[in-house]
């Protein structure tokens, strides 16, 4: 289930990135992708080492520094990296759910569903984890 919601997800983001036209918005996009990519380097089966978790997030932080991401999403995206660092799901999921409201106002409603099934699928992760479920 946990796959599919991630699949279904990723799929979301891709298509966006596809439909938008160069500029901020397609930075968005990417940038989106990117943070997606870093949620799930704390989720089994990848589960990243502390240190090379930290290391993912230092080279996305670098990444975001050179896209023309608009203001309303970067100040968030920046934020849910910053608790992304705790490298938990739990924290994923949160920094998950704490961009679904600026990415719907600035990139539109299809990404800010993308990132509330990433969401969805970052808790069913940490509960099944929770549970001792592999």
């Amino acid at each position: 289930m946990v796959d599919n919601l991630w699949a279904t997800a990723e799929d979301g983001l891709l298509t966006q990135l596809q439909l938008a036209r160069r500029g901020p918005k397609r930075n968005g996009s990417f940038a989106l992708w990117l943070f997606l990519h870093a949620c799930q380097g704390v989720l089994p089966p990848v589960d990243l080492s502390t240190r090379a978790h930290r290391a993912r997030l230092d080279r996305l932080e670098r990444r975001l520094s050179s896209l023309s991401v608009p203001g309303p999403l970067r100040r968030p995206l920046v934020g849910s990296i910053h608790t992304l660092r705790e490298g938990t799901a739990s924290a994923a999921t949160t920094a998950l759910r704490h961009l679904v409201v600026p990415v719907r106002d600035v990139l539109g409603a299809e990404a800010a569903e993308a990132v509330a099934t990433a969401a969805r699928a970052t808790a069913a992760a940490a509960d099944r984890r929770g549970r001792g479920s592999p």
